[in-house]
Parts: structure tokens; C-alpha cells; sequence
């Protein structure tokens, strides 16, 4: 899966290999289109892996109607989460579709996972989990939404790059035994690339985070791999296993050579 990500998390690859049609999809696409479409993105993804419905597996909880196309909250709930490794998450008319790729790691509780995405278009998300035992299942949501990647930042660049890689975890409540929620907020601002300066009136170049590690003590919670559909100033929230000790570790990398990192100290779990 890694070299796939790394292929396919690359920019307008994707989108160059998907048909015209595909490209320029239209809110009326029939059930019928968009299946076909998800078929072609399916196969330059998971090439030669059957993808069955998932069930219970894995859900996508969206709005029906996105209130702002740039800041579209996503919601992935695994009730299967022990037998979950990966997961894709795909939104299937965006320039480049593949919006984010989880590993889970033996520190992550991936029962639920929240995240914002920009919604370029009328569009099937996808969200596909790869199991432990070599599967994968999907589960899809229709949103309705437009112009999310080329929604201005409302700002300039440069007061929108200030402070980037900033990053704040916010801990909920520590039990013993009970996995903790967390919040990760990362200042950045995520440039698409379809973006216009509104003062040069040029598009500003996609400046984006590739790559996001977050580590409790010596154990991995997960890795993110991202692209463009991932909105401006990214919050992911998540839950891990408070086993053992140490420090939480995040680490951020983005297209341009950008490298942040830091560590949070963490509560015991109070009896």
C-alpha cells in the first residue's frame, strides 16, 4: 500500500488517468455514472483487489448538503476496529481524488476518526478499510457541494502561512483500561493550487501536508498520508490506547520541504 500512496498522493496523476467524462463530472450524474466513475478510481487505487461492501465495517457520516465546501466535516466510524489496519478515504470528483490514507498503528483505538475536507463538486465519498486479514471493505456517502478546492483563503498567502506548523493536541478524559479521544491541530494553510491571490489575481502554488506521524511513547497511534482535499489548517480527531508511558509525538511534512515537529506530555489515567 505504501508505494500506492506515494504514487497516487502525488498531485493530478489520478485525476490525468481518469477519463474526460470522469473529470468533468456534473451534479445530475446518475447512480449508473457515478458507479462507473468509482470503478476506474477504484482500479488505479486498489488495482486487482475485489472491494465488498462494508456493512458495519466502516461508516461516513457527512452532510447532505455541505454549508462550506472548503471546511466539509467528515466522520469515520469503525465499530470493526480491531480488525481494521488501513483506511482510504476517496473523494471521488475532486482534482485529485484520493484525499487521505491512515495506517493504524498498536497505539491507535480506530473506532472513530474526524477530519475536514474540501468538496470540489457533487460527489460520492468512499471511504475503504483495509483489514488485517488482507481484505477490503468500502462504504460510500453523497455530499453535495462545490468549489471547496478553489475557495479562497479569505487572507493573504502570507498571513495565511504565519505560524505554520504550529500544533496543539488537545486530550479528553483519561480512564484506565479506556481508550483517550485527542484533538491534533496543525497550522497550515494547505494551498490547493487552485486557489487565486486575490491581490496578484495569480494562483497560488499547492502547498500542502504530505505526511502526518503521531506516536505515543515508543508506539505508533497512526500515520497520515494527505493531499490538497484535505482543508486549510487541518484538525484530525482520533483516540488511542494510554498504555504505557512517554510523551505524545507528531510530526508534519508537506510538498514543499516543510518538517515540524513537536511532543505533548500526557495525563496518567486517574482510578
Amino acid at each position: 500500500m505504501t508505494r500506492q500512496t506515494t504514487a497516487l498522493l502525488s498531485g493530478l496523476a489520478l485525476a490525468g488517468a481518469i477519463s474526460s467524462g470522469a473529470a468533468n463530472a456534473a451534479a445530475g450524474d446518475s447512480d449508473a455514472q457515478r458507479a462507473e466513475r468509482w470503478g476506474e478510481i477504484k482500479q488505479q487505487i486498489f488495482p486487482g483487489q475485489t472491494i465488498q461492501p462494508g456493512g458495519t465495517a466502516v461508516k461516513i457520516e457527512a452532510p447532505k448538503r455541505a454549508e462550506d465546501a472548503s471546511l466539509v466535516p467528515i466522520t469515520l466510524t469503525m465499530p470493526d476496529k480491531d480488525k481494521i489496519a488501513e483506511l482510504s478515504l476517496i473523494i471521488d470528483d475532486n482534482p485529485t481524488p484520493y484525499a487521505a490514507h491512515f495506517v493504524f498503528g498498536p497505539a491507535a483505538d480506530p473506532g472513530e476518526l474526524k477530519l475536514r475536507v474540501r468538496v470540489n463538486n457533487y460527489t460520492d465519498v468512499h471511504a475503504v478499510a483495509k483489514m488485517k486479514d488482507g481484505s477490503f471493505v468500502e462504504s460510500t456517502e453523497y455530499v453535495k457541494a462545490s468549489g471547496g478546492c478553489s475557495a479562497p483563503m479569505g487572507m493573504s498567502d502570507e498571513e495565511a502561512m504565519q505560524g505554520m506548523g504550529d500544533m496543539r493536541v488537545k486530550f479528553g478524559e483519561t480512564q484506565p483500561g479506556k481508550p483517550v479521544p485527542a484533538t491534533l491541530m496543525i497550522r497550515h494553510p494547505n494551498f490547493s493550487g487552485m486557489q487565486m491571490n486575490q491581490v496578484s489575481r495569480d494562483y497560488t502554488p499547492a502547498r500542502y501536508i504530505q505526511k502526518i506521524t503521531v506516536s505515543y511513547g515508543d508506539k505508533s497511534v497512526f500515520t497520515m498520508d494527505g493531499d490538497i482535499s484535505i482543508s486549510s489548517n487541518p484538525v484530525i480527531n482520533f483516540a488511542y490506547l494510554p498504555e504505557g508511558s512517554g510523551p505524545m509525538k507528531v510530526t508534519a511534512s508537506d510538498n514543499q520541504g516543510g518538517h515540524w515537529e513537536n511532543s505533548f506530555p500526557v495525563r496518567a489515567a486517574s482510578n
